[in-house]
């Protein structure tokens, strides 16, 4: 990142910051459904264990695919959204420290110009 004017690599984290916010954002929704799908197979799978679907083996094989898949669904996108987490928070830190090495003056100090 170039040193003479940070504003430029100041707009680039903002807008990886705005990526990483939408990719945090989808897996939580995800992780959402997949606990939905989890809770949905269980309860499928419990159904037609007690025998109140009757002995359908293609419903319980259904269930416990559910039931898989969503804890699948879930670890992958809960290791995501902590990659996303640490990527936006060294994300930040970076913007911070670029902002605080720019000189900045306080708007009552500038000259101010005669018409």
């Amino acid at each position: 990142m170039a040193e003479d004017d940070p504003t430029d690599d100041i707009s680039l984290i903002e807008e990886r910051l705005e990526r990483l916010a939408e990719v945090a954002e989808r897996c939580r929704k995800i992780i959402l459904v997949s606990k939905a799908v989890i809770a949905g197979g269980f309860a499928l799978l419990l159904v037609t264990l007690l025998g109140l679907l009757g002995a359908n083996q293609a419903v319980a094989l259904g269930s416990i695919a559910a039931v898989l898949g969503g804890i699948v669904s879930l670890g992958s996108n809960v290791s995501t959204l902590r990659q996303t987490t640490d990527a936006i928070s060294a994300a930040e830190a970076l913007r911070s420290n670029l902002i605080g090495r720019i000189d900045l003056r306080v708007v009552g100090d500038a000259p101010l110009k005669l018409m």
